[in-house]
């Protein structure tokens, strides 16, 4: 078994904390919240039938936009958008109202 020296472990640390990717069952539910203006986590792998949840928990409006596939209503604290994927593919997403919060729905 190799031994991991410091540079490689804080590398892998990092990659670990920085890009959470989380897979579903289908007919599973899953929750992505807004916090801090990120969506967390920032990449989901899903399967057909799978719904998601998005919570907004920053103190200031935040929308959830997949050209073309969804659109949220604007959601002020504690407000939640669902959306079920039956379709494969990828969905990138990003808030409309600050488009550098990105994510990614990738469904199997």
């Amino acid at each position: 078994m190799k031994t991991l020296n410091r540079r490689d472990f804080g590398v892998a640390v990092a990659a670990a904390i920085l890009l959470p990717v989380t897979n579903a069952r289908a007919d599973e539910n899953l929750e992505v919240h807004i916090d801090n203006f990120v969506f967390q986590p920032p990449e989901l792998k899903i399967k057909l039938g799978t719904t998601v949840t998005w919570t907004n928990r920053d103190d200031i409006p935040h929308t959830v936009v997949s050209a073309g596939k969804f659109r949220s209503k604007t959601l002020d604290t504690d407000d939640k958008f669902t959306f079920t994927f039956t379709n494969a593919g990828d969905y990138k997403y990003f808030c409309s109202l600050h488009p550098h919060m990105t994510g990614m729905i990738k469904v199997e």
